[in-house]
C-alpha cells in the first residue's frame, strides 16, 4: 500500500466545537474589591464616571440635552440618577451583562471616545464592592419609543431583565439603586457619600449634588478671575491648604494646552527626602482619578506637590494610577519645563523669593543642575555651598580664587579648612549631595576656571617649610617621631602654618585610605586571601602628620631629651589629630590613644613622685 492510500485511510480529525469561558461572579469581585481597586471607595466614582459619560453621550446626539447628576443616600441605601443617553433592552443585555465590553464601544460613539472618562467596561462591578444587588431602571433617548427597562444582578452571576410600564420613568436616563451588603453600610451613609462625591466630582463639567448640595465647584481654583497675582497667590494657598494640609512657599502654574493639561504645582515649604516621592492629585476630564500619582513629575521635581486636570493621559485599568507611556513621558517633559522656567523667572526678577526656595530646596534645584547645564549657569549666582570664604555661591567663589579647590568628603574637608583658609587657599566641600559633581562641572558654564581636587601634597606643598639647618638640628626628634609612626603607616613631616594654635594636621587622600583599607583586611584575611590581597599593594603615598613648627607645645616636645617620651607625645599629636578631622578610628588607632594617654599620665605622675 503506497503513501497516498495509507493516508486516505486515515479517519479525518471530527470538527470540535468552541466553548465559553466561565466567569465566577464572587471570585471576580473578590479580585476587584482586593487586588484592582485600592478601596471601596471606588464605588462611588464608578457610578458617577457611568453618568458622566452618558450625559456626555447623549449631549454628542442632542447639544442642549440637561446635564444633571442626583445622588441620595439614606439608610443603607443609594440611588444615582442621571439625564444620560439611556438604555434600552438590547442595550442591557449587551452592555450591563458582558463584563468587560465598553458602552464606549456602542455604534456612533466610537469618534467621540476621547470625550468619555471610562476606558473599560467594569465599572458597574466596582459596586459589588459595597452592595449584594444592583438594579438599574434606564430609558434610552436614542429610541423614544423604547419603554423603560429594568436590570437587576446578584454578585452571584444571576441577573434579571424586565420591561417597566413608561410611568416607571418618563424622562431618558438612568437611575442606579445599591443597597448595603453587610459590613458595608458605613460606605453608603450620606456624610460618606457626601464627602466621596466631593472628592471625586468637584471638577466634573456638569451639575452634580448629593441631595440639595451641590458637589462641582467651577470653575478650577487656578482657572478663576482673580484681582491681581497677589490675591490668586492667597487664593491658591487657601486651596493648597485644604488640599494638602500645608501652605506653600509658592504657587506655579502648569498649564499646558497642546498637551491638555491645565494646574498648579504646590512648593513644600519644609525639605524632603529625595527618596520621598511626593504623590500627585490628577483629575480626568474633570474626574479625580489618584490621589498619589508619583511618575508624574521628573525625579528632580520633589519639592512640589501638584494638582491638574488632563485630558490626554491615559489611565490604567483600575483608573487608579496613569498608564506609563510615551503621552505620559511627554507631560512630564512639559511640566518639568515649566517648574525649570519658574524657577529661571525668580532668579531674573525675584531674587528674594528664589532665596527663600533655595534656603530649603537646594538640593533639587542642584539635582536639575547636575544634567542641565543652562539650569547650572542660571542657579550659579544663588546655589549656596561650604567653602573657606562662608557659605557661598560658585560664582562668587570662582572670582575670588583662580583655582577653585574642592574636596570629595565632608570629613576631608574638616580636616584642611582651617589650615587651607589661613593659608589662603579657596576649598569647596564637595561631600555634601551632588555638590563636588556640581564644582566639577563649573568649567563647563564658566570657561577659563580651573577647578582641581584638594589632596595632600597641595596642602602641603603651601605651607612654610622651616630653616633647613634648624630642620636638620631637629633630626634626632624627627626620627624618633617617625619610628613611632611608621607602624601605622604614617609620615612626620615639619612645616609652619597658621594657626598657631593648631599642633598638628593629619592629611591623607582616597589612595591612602585604599591601601590602608586593604592592609587592614590582609592582617585579618587567612593566608589565600591574605596572599591575594597582598598582590594588589599599592604604591599610593602615606599618610602624613604635619607639625606645626610655630606651635608653643611642638616646640616643646622637640626639645625633649627622651626618645621615648617623644614618642608618647608624637602618638597623642597624632591622635588629636585624627580627632580634629572627625576621622573613623581603627582599632590600631583607639588602641593607641590609650597607650598614649596612660604614657602621659605615668611620665607626669613619675616625674612628681621624683620631684618629691
Amino acid at each position: 500500500m503506497d503513501s497516498q492510500t495509507s493516508q486516505a485511510s486515515q479517519p479525518s480529525p471530527s470538527p470540535q466545537s468552541p466553548h465559553t469561558f466561565q466567569v465566577d461572579l464572587r471570585g471576580l469581585v473578590d479580585l476587584l474589591s482586593h487586588h484592582l481597586y485600592s478601596s471601596p471607595r471606588v464605588y462611588l466614582r464608578e457610578l458617577l464616571q457611568n453618568a458622566v459619560d452618558a450625559i456626555t453621550a447623549r449631549r454628542a446626539d442632542e447639544p442642549g440635552a440637561p446635564a444633571r447628576v442626583r445622588i441620595h443616600a439614606e439608610g443603607g441605601a443609594l440611588r444615582v440618577e442621571d439625564t444620560g443617553v439611556g438604555l434600552t433592552e438590547a442595550d442591557v443585555h449587551s452592555l450591563l451583562a458582558t463584563i468587560g465590553r465598553s458602552s464606549k464601544r456602542a455604534e456612533g460613539l466610537e469618534e467621540a471616545r476621547s470625550d468619555f472618562l471610562g476606558q473599560f467596561g467594569i465599572g458597574l462591578l466596582a459596586c459589588f464592592v459595597v452592595a449584594e444587588r444592583i438594579r438599574v431602571v434606564s430609558r434610552s433617548a436614542r429610541t423614544p419609543g423604547a419603554p423603560p427597562v429594568e436590570w437587576t444582578a446578584s454578585d452571584d452571576g444571576s441577573y434579571t431583565v424586565r420591561k417597566l410600564p413608561d410611568a416607571e420613568r418618563t424622562e431618558p436616563g438612568t437611575t442606579v439603586h445599591l443597597v448595603a451588603r453587610a459590613g458595608a453600610a458605613e460606605w453608603l451613609s450620606p456624610g460618606r457619600v457626601e464627602a466621596l462625591a466631593r472628592d471625586f466630582g468637584s471638577l466634573l463639567p456638569y451639575d452634580v449634588r448629593v441631595g440639595d448640595e451641590a458637589v462641582t465647584d467651577l470653575p478650577a481654583p487656578w482657572d478663576r478671575p482673580y484681582p491681581g497675582p497677589a490675591a490668586r497667590r492667597v487664593a491658591l494657598a487657601r486651596h493648597c491648604h485644604d488640599l494638602f494640609g500645608f501652605t506653600p512657599l509658592d504657587t506655579i502654574d502648569l498649564s499646558v494646552p497642546l498637551a491638555g493639561i491645565r494646574g498648579v504645582a504646590y512648593v513644600l515649604p519644609s525639605a524632603v527626602s529625595l527618596a520621598q516621592r511626593a504623590g500627585h492629585r490628577v483629575h480626568l476630564k474633570g474626574m479625580l482619578l489618584t490621589e498619589r500619582a508619583e511618575q508624574l513629575l521628573p525625579d528632580w521635581a520633589f519639592f512640589v506637590r501638584c494638582v491638574l486636570d488632563t485630558d490626554s493621559l491615559r489611565p490604567t485599568a483600575s483608573r487608579e494610577s496613569l498608564y506609563e507611556d510615551e503621552t505620559l513621558a511627554g507631560v512630564r517633559e512639559a511640566l518639568g519645563e515649566r517648574i525649570r522656567a519658574w524657577l529661571t523667572g525668580l532668579a531674573a526678577g525675584d531674587p528674594e523669593r528664589l532665596a527663600a526656595f533655595l534656603s530649603v530646596h537646594h538640593l533639587g534645584v542642584k539635582s536639575l543642575a547636575r544634567h542641565d547645564r543652562e539650569m547650572l549657569r542660571t542657579m550659579l549666582p544663588w546655589l549656596p555651598f561650604e567653602t573657606t570664604d562662608g557659605r557661598l555661591s560658585l560664582e562668587e567663589f570662582a572670582q575670588r580664587h583662580p583655582v577653585v579647590h574642592f574636596t570629595r568628603t565632608v570629613e576631608e574637608y574638616r580636616q584642611v579648612a582651617p589650615i587651607a583658609s589661613a593659608q589662603g587657599i579657596g576649598v569647596i566641600n564637595g561631600g555634601y549631595t551632588y555638590d563636588s559633581e556640581l564644582v566639577q562641572a563649573l568649567p563647563s558654564v564658566r570657561p577659563g576656571t580651573v577647578v582641581a581636587e584638594l589632596d595632600a601634597e597641595t596642602v602641603t606643598a603651601h605651607l612654610d617649610a622651616i630653616d633647613p639647618a634648624e630642620e636638620l638640628a631637629l633630626s634626632g626628634f624627627l626620627a624618633a617621631a617617625r619610628a613611632r609612626l611608621d607602624p601605622l603607616g604614617c609620615d612626620v613631616v615639619l612645616r609652619a602654618f597658621h594657626p598657631l594654635s593648631v599642633p598638628a594636621l593629619h592629611l591623607d587622600d582616597r589612595d591612602v585610605r585604599h591601601e590602608r583599607a586593604r592592609a587592614d583586611a590582609e592582617a585579618r584575611a587567612d593566608d589565600l586571601w591574605a596572599g591575594i590581597l597582598g598582590s594588589l599593594r599599592g604604591s599610593a603615598p602615606r599618610a602624613r602628620l604635619v607639625l606645626n613648627h610655630l606651635n608653643p607645645l611642638v616646640r616643646r616636645i622637640s626639645s625633649l631629651p627622651d626618645p621615648e617620651l617623644i614618642g608618647t607625645a608624637t602618638e597623642s599629636l597624632y591622635g588629636q589629630a585624627l580627632l580634629m578631622a572627625q576621622r573613623p578610628l581603627r582599632p590600631a588607632d583607639s588602641a593607641l590613644l590609650n597607650r598614649a594617654f596612660i604614657g602621659l599620665l605615668e611620665w607626669a605622675t613619675h616625674s612628681e613622685d621624683g620631684q618629691a
